[in-house]
């Protein structure tokens, strides 16, 4: 299926995908897949340029090393679920790279673990957000929990939430973010790739979505 953008001559600066040991492949497929189909660039970012396992065993070489990633350079980064998450501090600094793309007011877009790791570095304390369920965001001890959401995605103040059962809705959120998709579009996208509703593609194809 073909793509284009709701709207044309949008900033078209890399999207971040970052990347880690453990990283939970399902979770971000639909975002990056429909973003590069409408024209942005993603580049994967490691703790280092050295290569990374999934959880399902794929080999990743990083683009980047995060140190080298700028929030100036960026239209949005994206931190999938991973073990690491909940087994120390490894990836930490990704959260810490997070606080500084939002303070720059550049979107952050966190799923499964990586909600955790945020809640954690207290971006969740005044957002609302979600994640898997409220008692695992609970026990990072975080300040947040009254802005807690029962959703398949919450986006606020520039951040993206979503639990690890809702790749597609996490990418909802993502595209209407960026401004790929909007209204009945975006709408129909969603029904397409979470519900199978095949009515929602002739929606797609009239808009030139399809």
């Amino acid at each position: 299926m073909n793509a284009t953008p709701a709207t044309t001559g949008r900033d078209r600066k890399p999207v971040h995908l970052a990347v880690y040991d453990t990283l939970a492949d399902w979770e971000t497929g639909h975002a990056t897949a429909h973003l590069a189909r409408v024209g942005h660039e993603i580049r994967t970012v490691g703790p280092s340029t050295a290569p990374v396992t999934s959880i399902g065993g794929l080999r990743i070489q990083p683009d980047l090393a995060l140190d080298d990633v700028r929030p100036e350079d960026s239209s949005l980064l994206i931190l999938p679920g991973a073990d690491l998450w909940d087994t120390g501090d490894d990836l930490a600094p990704f959260a810490r790279t997070a606080r500084a793309f939002l303070a720059a007011g550049v979107p952050v877009a966190a799923i499964c673990g990586a909600t955790a790791g945020l809640a954690r570095e207290g971006l969740l304390d005044d957002r609302a957000h979600t994640s898997a369920v409220s008692f695992y965001l609970a026990a990072t001890g975080y300040a947040g929990g009254e802005r807690y959401v029962e959703a398949d995605a919450v986006t606020d103040g520039g951040l993206v939430t979503a639990g690890p059962t809702e790749p597609v809705a996490f990418a909802r959120e993502i595209l209407r973010l960026l401004g790929v998709y909007e209204g009945e579009v975006l709408d129909a996208w969603y029904r397409l790739f979470h519900d199978s509703d095949a009515s929602a593609y002739a929606v797609l194809e009239k808009a030139g979505a399809a």
